[in-house]
């Protein structure tokens, strides 16, 4: 191969070869695509749509119990914004299981809850697509923990 006159050499790779780094990737997609949303129904719609690609029934599962208790009318109602960040993801190759930590920051007109978020499930290979570009899918997703660690009353001037 050449790069502007310059010999290199090609190698192929093997998809194992970086499927670590992809499999922490998609976990943290899937995280912020179900967690992180504003006050917009349409966004949360579309966000929601992208998150179902990445995960199997249990992911849908937990979907619809949220919007069965109104969770998402509520932020919308409530103009409040929510994103989540991650402190860390423990993965184990061997058996394709993983955790998340991380935090869910909600951001509200009159306060901000600050909660900790743990999720776990497993991970399977599938073929890539456009909508699912690292080829997993998150399986058996359950939320361990989803309390607050912090409520502060904003100062309204």
């Amino acid at each position: 191969v050449l790069d502007n006159n310059i010999p290199l050499i090609a190698t192929k790779s093997q998809i194992e070869d970086n499927r670590e780094a992809e499999y922490r990737a998609h976990i943290t997609a899937f995280h912020d695509f179900f967690f992180s949303m504003p006050p917009d129904d349409e966004y949360i719609k579309r966000q929601m749509n992208k998150a179902m690609y990445l995960v199997d029934a249990s992911g849908i599962a937990q979907y619809n119990t949220l919007k069965e208790k109104g969770y998402y009318t509520n932020l919308v109602s409530t103009s409040s914004v929510v994103t989540c960040t991650v402190d860390s993801i423990r993965l184990d190759l061997n058996t394709k299981t993983w955790a998340f930590y991380g935090k869910q920051k909600i951001e509200r007109p009159s306060m901000i809850t600050i909660r900790s978020l743990v999720t776990e499930g497993g991970l399977q290979d599938i073929p890539r697509t456009i909508n699912n570009s690292h080829g997993v899918l998150i399986t058996n997703w359950r939320t361990i923990e989803n309390k607050d660690l912090l409520n502060e009353t904003k100062k309204l001037f």
